[in-house]
């Protein structure tokens, strides 16, 4: 999927810098078997197939992404994870596949809204310099430190890409669950100084990169935009991977005594076949 141009950085350190991100929309559903069992067998297989050509159509679109789930326990039978850049586009797809099957057969039991963005702790230009020259003393301007900040620039473009244009992998285990930082009490994270903010973020960060290869991460931001303040989509190849990164954070310092997490939804990525079948359509 090719990335759209993305806007100049922004200077102030304490804001997330504002690039053109992505729309997220995770949607989960019941099927209402009552009211599928009054279809006939022809009725079933339109509804059935309406839903597979759109999912399609949707996939088919430029700069967007469609994932399909057969969701675990009774919270919800059906989930679907839609990524694209344009909130009229996600708007109509999200419409859409609640009428898929016909009225009354999809009810809503938990959307979320977030869009993709950078983080505001990410490691500056200036401030890798300046850790290069700290901790290896290597001396502002000479070729050495160019080859670094070179090699910098280039990992740091591919980072930022991943980050507003993600491509989500096929991985089997999908778990999402919103989350905030902690405003009231003695442990409000929006009164800290934000070289106390990075720090602990850093922190934070080297948990989640020693899961490399065991789990894939999507942060995305909805301060505004929904109830809590981001939503954390996980993709793994097995319960047991998710249940250790989450276990792990949660004892890390930012997230022990700053973060406040919401319901967990967890699901199993399927192709549309298995996943009527799982659902009992």
């Amino acid at each position: 999927m090719n990335p759209h141009p993305s806007s100049p950085a922004e200077t102030d350190p304490d804001r997330v810098i504002p690039r053109e991100g992505w729309h997220v929309i995770h949607l989960f559903f019941h099927v209402e078997q009552a009211q599928w069992s009054l279809f006939s067998d022809e009725e079933k297989l339109e509804a059935k197939t309406n839903l597979a050509e759109l999912v399609q159509e949707i996939r088919s679109t430029e700069s967007t992404q469609l994932l399909t789930f057969s969701m675990v326990t009774p919270k919800s039978d059906i989930g679907f994870m839609l990524l694209t850049d344009d909130l009229h586009k996600a708007n109509r797809f999200e419409k859409q596949l609640c009428r898929a099957l016909g009225p009354d057969v999809l009810t809503p039991v938990y959307s979320y809204l977030s869009m993709t963005e950078l983080s505001e702790y990410t490691t500056t230009e200036e401030q890798y310099a300046a850790d290069l020259t700290r901790d290896e003393g290597i001396a502002a301007g000479s070729p050495a430190m160019e080859a670094k900040l070179e090699e910098f620039r280039k990992r740091m473009k591919k980072y930022n890409s991943d980050r507003l244009y993600p491509n989500m992998p096929d991985w089997p285990v999908f778990c999402f669950y919103p989350m905030s930082k902690r405003r009231s009490g003695s442990h409000n994270w929006f009164h800290l100084d934000y070289e106390t903010r990075r720090t602990l973020m850093g922190g934070h960060a080297r948990v989640g990169r020693g899961y490399a290869g065991r789990v894939r991460q999507l942060i995305t931001g909805s301060t505004g935009l929904d109830e809590w303040e981001w939503g954390v989509t996980l993709f793994s190849h097995n319960t047991q991977d998710i249940k250790e990164i989450v276990y792990e954070m949660r004892f890390d310092e930012v997230s022990a005594l700053y973060a406040e997490f919401g319901d967990f939804y967890i699901g199993l990525q399927l192709p549309l076949d298995e996943l009527f079948r799982r659902a009992g359509l």
